[in-house]
């Protein structure tokens, strides 16, 4: 083989990488969105930015990628990880005395379907939570993963899992209890 064609053959194949990973982001964009968004307690442009890093991440790691695994669950590990580092940025700021966040939870994304005040209050309650306690909630209940693949992503043990699990339903049930109680008035 010539060394122009062995050329042409890595351009081949580069531009083929690049179309499946652009398919993939296509595929994954909203959801990684609003996985970052509730992980995170912030605003929409904040999700946008932390969803757009993991992009980038992912991308420039597409050589460190397994084959046996599957490449949405390393995407949303990344996208975990990336959630945790701007967590941890947003807490450094608010411990100098500025930066966002300082008056509460910015919730600037409202789902279409839900009512704004308490998509706000679940918004706030999910925010109070410990961030473990927040991810595996997230991740099991918002965004419909199993108890095994939470704990995979997450790097926790199954009964960690769980355990944080329950405590995060029991947190949120005694926060929300006027809401649940509300609800229960108009049926």
């Amino acid at each position: 083989m010539t060394a122009r064609a062995e050329t042409i053959g890595r351009v081949e194949a580069d531009t083929a990488v690049e179309r499946r990973f652009a398919e993939f982001v296509a595929r994954h964009r909203e959801r990684a969105v609003g996985l970052a968004w509730r992980l995170i307690g912030g605003d929409a442009a904040s999700a946008e930015d932390v969803a757009q890093e993991a992009f980038v991440r992912a991308y420039r790691g597409l050589g460190r990628f397994r084959d046996d695994a599957r490449m949405s669950t390393w995407f949303y590990r990344i996208l975990l990880n990336e959630a945790r580092r701007h967590l941890r940025r947003r807490r450094i700021r608010r411990r100098m005395g500025g930066g966002e966040g300082e008056t509460g939870p910015e919730l600037g994304y409202t789902p279409p379907e839900a009512d704004p005040g308490l998509a706000r209050r679940i918004g706030q309650a999910l925010e109070r939570l410990p961030a473990g306690q927040r991810e595996v909630f997230v991740l099991v209940h918002l965004q419909e993963l199993s108890v095994a693949e939470a704990a995979g992503l997450t790097g926790r043990a199954v009964g960690t899992v769980k355990s944080h699990l329950h405590r995060a339903l029991k947190a949120l049930r005694a926060d929300l209890a006027d809401v649940r109680e509300l609800e229960e008035g108009r049926k």
